[in-house]
């Protein structure tokens, strides 16, 4: 474990607001940050990278040593883009020499060099490329303190860069393969052009990366069609399978539109393991695998992508705790909370750094193979991740259970873990109404309500085996939990769940956002429900854009903080689906109204968070300057919406499935969708409900 964990990193985060704004491009493992004519400028968070490694810390170009002029960028795909400038004219002339710069990333870079001359007669130029690699660490860039690196080596004739870290050598190469040769002078590459008459020069680049002389492949390489690259297959299967308006709300197209796009790009494929395939949690600090995130992004993908969630469950069930070591916080059947490709990495998730510091992503896990048997998720699939469950569950009652109380608790075990173990896991998460810090072993509501929808997800699963024994236990266990949930952390003062018990078993008593989670999972005793949807549509938790993470009554809130009072997508989403599995459709549908109008401002995307300043005080959400975009699991909230309008439950392992589309707001009139390996209509019309295409043996149910 290094001395300092990544993951404790409490500081602000590197700013991503950059004058004229900053690029992103995503591939799995692979992003490249830029400004908007393309270049990569040293200094900041600009890069590209693979690996958790800047290998490109610099990359600018310039015409007879002069910058360029960005007059546009079009991000044509998650992972490619096309940057449009010009060289400024003289006074009194115009220019007619475009520069269109074409990037793709994937395991590395391709970028396609173009000049365009407009003119009648020829231009001359020379054109440089400087090329700068600090080889980085993620989060050293991350924190803002990543320093040029004393050991990369940068090669004149092969402007080949190298560097030694923690005993792994990796090495990056610059290699053109198209066009007239230019000179290496260690510095990066020039070229002396002649642009012919109304034509055109180009020049094709490859940067590649190779760990401990192991190659990795480049997804895009030179001279091959764009469309004819993984990703681009899989992001076209991904497409075919989205869900389609026909009819009903432009923002929730789009918004589905990029949602499939943006988890598209944050796939990553294990070569170690391929047909597994696994999701990024967001770009550009946690291009990795997280538990919690991969698993209700999955959840969340479900609509697009069934094979995304067997690929998650069995990663994180090969990865699954199996010992105990206090410095990576591994425990007998604990899943994961991240893998990282830190300094002792290679390219394998196997042989990544793992840390297991999480309450949630446990039962979580066992959540999401219940979900997945739902959907028709293949017997012989659910059948072998079964042991793995089982597992988890002695891991809820043992070690997630220190004290025996049937609460899932969390204390780290290092200095160097998450002192907070949900998914609000910065340093001041979880406080009290006064602000107080909650003192560990700290037992989160949201937490309690995965355990309860978990034992009830395995009752299932014994009931489709004909285990009685277990199908009986694991409800008996789920109707305890319950009981003394709403027993112990009902706040009857407040009218509201407390957020977590803190090491005295009292109620820490802030109104935050997690109950919201507990009405997804059910745990909530109905005749409190309308208690709890009253507070969460209150002004003091929502802000018009979704529900703020803390209220604004609370001594910690601050909309501009990263937990304790900005809205997360992901977090509203869940929580309009709990409205919704309890009844209060208005309240459910005001929260994705503000979701959508919040995409609207950021052309279809939900990024990882955003301001908690109220809709009245601002007409668009305010931006939170070091947030994730894309990030997996609000990226994938969209899809989540569309199954909470239509109030989708499919029981495929049970030959049923349950639609009822609300009415309200004419959302989703008219729409398809994937489902059992068919293709599904659902039609609402003059009050009458259609569907067709369901698979062959399930029906609908009354």
């Amino acid at each position: 474990m290094p001395a300092q964990a990544e993951w404790t990193f409490s500081g602000e985060p590197v700013s991503l607001e950059q004058p004229g704004g900053l690029v992103t491009i995503v591939e799995g493992s692979s992003f490249c940050l830029s400004g908007r004519a393309g270049d990569i400028r040293p200094g900041g968070a600009d890069g590209l990278f693979v690996l958790d490694t800047r290998v490109v810390s610099g990359w600018r170009l310039s015409l007879d040593a002069r910058p360029l002029e960005p007059l546009s960028v079009s991000i044509t795909e998650p992972y490619a883009a096309t940057f449009v400038s010009r060289l400024a004219p003289e006074a009194g002339q115009e220019s007619t020499l475009l520069v269109v710069r074409r990037r793709w990333v994937g395991s590395g870079m391709r970028e396609d060099i173009e000049l365009h001359n407009y003119s009648d007669v020829p231009l001359a130029h020379a054109v440089q490329l400087r090329v700068e690699s600090d080889f980085a660490d993620l989060f050293a860039v991350k924190a803002g303190r990543a320093d040029p690196a004393a050991d990369v080596m940068l090669h004149e004739t092969a402007l080949d860069a190298s560097a030694v870290r923690s005993g792994v050598r990796r090495d990056v190469h610059m290699t053109q393969r198209c066009g007239a040769p230019g000179l290496a002078d260690g510095k990066g590459l020039s070229w002396d052009v002649v642009v012919p008459a109304r034509g055109v020069w180009s020049v094709c680049l490859e940067v590649t990366m190779a760990v401990d002389g192991q190659d990795v492949e480049l997804q895009h390489c030179c001279g091959e069609l764009p469309t004819a690259s993984r990703p681009s297959k899989r992001l076209a299967g991904l497409r075919r399978e989205a869900p389609q308006l026909h009819l009903g709300d432009p923002r929730l197209a789009a918004a589905l539109e990029r949602a499939v796009d943006d988890v598209g790009s944050l796939i990553i494929e294990d070569p170690r393991h391929p047909g597994s395939p696994v999701v990024a949690a967001g770009a550009p600090w946690f291009m990795a695998l997280f538990g919690r995130d991969s698993l209700l992004t999955s959840y969340m993908s479900l609509l697009v992508d069934p094979s995304l969630a067997v690929g998650v469950l069995q990663t994180l069930a090969r990865l699954q705790g199996a010992s105990e070591n206090a410095a990576t916080e591994e425990q007998p059947g604990r899943i994961l909370h991240e893998v990282r490709f830190s300094s002792n990495a290679a390219v394998d998730l196997d042989d990544g750094h793992i840390y297991y510091g999480t309450a949630d992503a446990t039962p979580l896990f066992v959540m999401m193979v219940g979900e997945l048997s739902r959907w028709g998720g293949s017997r012989s699939v659910i059948d072998a991740l079964l042991p793995h469950v089982d597992r988890a569950i002695e891991w809820i009652e043992t070690f997630g259970d220190p004290d025996g109380d049937g609460y899932v608790e969390y204390e780290r075990l290092t200095p160097d873990g998450l002192a907070n173990q949900g998914w609000k896991d910065s340093w001041d998460g979880i406080n009290s109404a006064d602000g107080t810090l909650a003192r560990a072993p700290v037992a989160l509501a949201e937490v309690q309500g995965y355990v309860y929808a978990g034992y009830l997800a395995r009752a299932e699963l014994a009931d489709q085996r004909a285990d009685l024994p277990t199908a009986t236990r694991c409800r008996a266990k789920a109707e305890r939990l319950k009981a003394a949930f709403n027993r112990d952390f009902w706040i009857d003062a407040g009218g509201w769940y407390a957020l977590a018990l803190d090491a005295d078993k009292r109620h820490v008593d802030a109104l935050a956002s997690n109950v919201g989670h507990c009405l997804w999972t059910g745990i909530v005793d109905e005749s409190r429900a309308g208690a709890v949807a009253e507070r969460l549509l209150s002004p003091e938790m929502s802000s018009g854009w979704g529900l703020r993470t803390l209220s604004t009554q609370m001594a910690r809130y601050n909309p501009l903080s990263y937990h304790n009072g900005s809205v997360w997508p992901h977090d509203t989403a869940i929580a309009a689906a709990g409205l919704m599995r309890y009844g209060f459709v208005d309240e459910s549908r005001r929260l994705i109204e503000g979701l959508l109008d919040a995409s609207c401002a950021n052309a279809g995307r939900l990024p990882e968070l955003y301001a908690g300043l109220d809709r009245s005080e601002l007409p668009v959400p305010v931006a939170y300057p070091t947030s994730c975009s894309p990030q997996a699991w609000s990226s994938a909230a969209p899809l989540l919406l569309l199954r909470t309008l239509l109030r989708l439950d499919p029981r495929l392992d049970q030959g049923v499935v349950r639609i009822d589309p609300v009415a309200e707001g004419a959302f989703a009139d008219d729409v398809s969708l994937s489902l059992g390996g068919g293709r599904v209509r659902i039609r609402r019309g003059a009050g009458a409900l259609e569907v067709s295409g369901l698979p062959r043996g399930v029906e609908l149910a009354p």
